[in-house]
């Protein structure tokens, strides 16, 4: 009995131990599961994606320079009248407009520029006189043609004369008999003044003021020896100043003077802009951006905002869906403001990432 009970206990051991092998848990596999990034929609309304072509390889040359007044537009008076002044009705950068008041001189002078226009006029209309008499003599042989044309010339320079003091009087308005007022002769801004009240005023002073309209002003480059071969007359530039680095204004190079200057060592050229809104302010230092003349070929053209620089590499990043993006280290062959220029290639059908290029490698890179 003893040998039965010991019997049925090692089949139930074996019985246990196989169920506990069959019951087991059992082994578990890890699937490993690679996440696909995609452009979000709320990403993508604030991403753009641009499609590049080849453009000529164009590297640029980038100039110093400084916004100046327009010389041909400027007029600086100088008073032909000698006095004191009473009153300035003008502050350096005002706006003044043609024949506006800008000064009361305390003067009798005046009075003797008006007897002057009225004895050139009369001076004159003798003159036309004679010359018609002659003219008669000359028929009948009473006169020599020399003589005649001597007077002519007479006649000539005091027109010349007349109409010098006819525009100095357009520059003056007599205020009783012993002053006058000093009148804007064009349109525009005050942008030199060395006159104010109380001050004596001499025929030979220097310029009272200065106006410009400042419609249009001149760029003066500086372009130093080593850089002579890349500027010539004609050469399509950009010009940006300190104040507005944003805004770029286009122009040309539109005179070189082949004259180095003593002071600087450069030589200098002249870019005539437009200036509307007038924030071309002389005085305004400048950069000038002038393309060099392309030798080197063509190639992909990548807007400059699409490169990403990583650990000493630059990187694009291409889009040819929104699920299907990839980085692409690229190799540089050129670049200017606008542009760098690469040797690789994309496939047809692929872009690149313009905004965001940054935050979208940095998720591919993850």
């Amino acid at each position: 009995m003893k040998h039965s009970y010991l019997l049925l206990a090692q089949v139930v051991v074996v019985l246990l131990l196989a169920a506990c092998k069959h019951t087991g848990a059992p082994k578990q596999e890890t699937e490993v599961v690679q996440d696909t990034f995609c452009l979000s929609d709320m990403l993508k309304k604030k991403t753009s994606i641009v499609a590049v072509e080849e453009r000529p390889i164009t590297e640029q040359l980038t100039l110093s320079g400084k916004i100046e007044y327009n010389e041909n537009d400027l007029v600086a008076f100088r008073s032909l009248l000698e006095g004191s002044v009473e009153q300035v009705q003008f502050e350096l950068g005002d706006h003044v407009r043609k024949g506006q008041v800008l000064a009361t001189i305390r003067s009798a002078e005046i009075q003797g520029l008006y007897q002057e226009k009225r004895n050139k006029e009369n001076e004159i209309q003798l003159l036309k006189n004679q010359i018609k008499t002659k003219k008669e003599m000359l028929e009948d042989g009473l006169f020599s043609a020399p003589e005649l044309m001597q007077m002519v010339h007479e006649l000539e320079h005091a027109k010349i004369e007349l109409e010098r003091i006819v525009e100095s009087l357009a520059l003056y308005r007599s205020v009783g008999s012993n002053a006058f007022q000093v009148l804007a002769p064009k349109d525009g801004y005050i942008i030199q003044k060395s006159i104010s009240a109380g001050q004596n005023i001499v025929s030979d002073s220097d310029p009272l003021f200065s106006i410009s309209n400042l419609k249009e002003v001149w760029v003066m480059v500086n372009i130093y020896a080593t850089n002579l071969r890349y500027v010539q007359v004609g050469d399509q530039v950009k010009v940006r100043t300190v104040a507005y680095p944003d805004q770029a204004y286009t122009g040309k190079i539109d005179k070189i003077y082949n004259v180095f200057d003593d002071n600087e060592h450069v030589l200098k050229a002249r870019v005539v802009l437009a200036n509307p809104t007038l924030k071309l302010m002389p005085g305004l230092s400048a950069d000038i951006i002038i393309d060099k003349k392309n030798s080197q070929g063509d190639a992909l053209a990548i807007p400059n905002n699409a490169v990403v620089f990583h650990n000493n590499h630059e990187y694009i990043v291409v889009y040819k869906d929104d699920c299907h993006l990839r980085t692409l280290p690229i190799t540089q062959v050129g670049s200017n403001e606008e542009y760098t220029f690469i040797a690789e290639k994309l496939e047809p059908g692929e872009q690149v990432v313009g905004s965001n290029a940054l935050l979208i490698y940095e998720e591919l890179s993850k």
